[in-house]
């Protein structure tokens, strides 16, 4: 089994810049990924990193968000700058088994509980 916990949300101004963790335990998956989710709205994919490095990103955040990991920690960051007010959104760490790159919610296996991110 694997367990996910984010931290790092928090309510900021729009320009600034957030850095979100998610601390990984339990088994190992291939790929670990960021999402979120607004009011309103359906769950969508951020970005994703593979357990080599490889990365994926929504176009709505390129350029602005970046996603790593600290394999020694077994956590995920996702460094957000230039926050817009549509970033605002529960954000969520998730993991995934298969092999294949993807941002589609339902491709991955395990999830966190989320954290907040404002916007103003």
């Amino acid at each position: 089994d694997v367990q996910l916990v984010e931290s790092g949300g928090g309510a900021v101004q729009a320009g600034e810049s957030l850095r979100l963790s998610c601390k990984i335990s339990g088994s190992s998956t291939r790929w670990m990924g960021w999402f979120r989710e607004a009011p309103g709205k359906q769950r969508e994919g951020v970005a994703s990193i593979d357990r080599f490095g490889s990365t994926t990103y929504a176009d709505s955040v390129k350029g602005r968000f970046t996603i790593s990991q600290d394999n020694a920690k077994n956590t995920v960051y996702l460094q957000m700058n230039s926050l817009k007010p549509e970033d605002a959104a529960m954000y969520y760490c998730a993991a995934r088994r298969g092999l294949s790159s993807t941002l589609t919610p339902a491709e991955y296996d395990y999830w966190g509980q989320g954290t907040q991110v404002t916007v103003s």
